[in-house]
């Protein structure tokens, strides 16, 4: 279970991110109250993940992926361009969160 809270918090965290353009500034109602909404519940769902997990291997994570998922986003969805340091530094990411969940002992209480 508690992958499923990292996972729900990462996808929150996410959508939470992508609300903060469309809100301009919190001046737009609705998308404020969905940052809001979405990052309440995206540490909701950490907590959650912290009850079972290190501090240090859930936080990476769930900062690698958003890291990664908000660039696709930006890039499909808000037509930002991506260089090749973004793209370079988003694989060592990727790649360092591999490292963790595949060697780290530190993962779990």
């Amino acid at each position: 279970m508690p992958y499923v809270y990292l996972i729900i918090a990462i996808i929150t965290e996410v959508l939470g991110t992508v609300s903060l353009p469309l809100c301009n500034g919190f001046t737009r109602f609705v998308p404020s109250l969905l940052v809001l909404i979405f990052y309440g519940l995206s540490f909701y769902f950490l907590s959650l993940s912290l009850k079972y997990m290190n501090i240090a291997f859930a936080y990476s994570v769930w900062s690698a992926f958003g890291i990664i998922l908000i660039g696709i986003i930006g890039y499909l969805f808000f037509k930002q361009k991506l260089d090749l340091p973004f793209v370079l530094g988003t694989l060592f990411i990727l790649i360092g969160t591999i490292i963790i969940c595949a060697y780290s002992k530190t993962i779990m209480h």
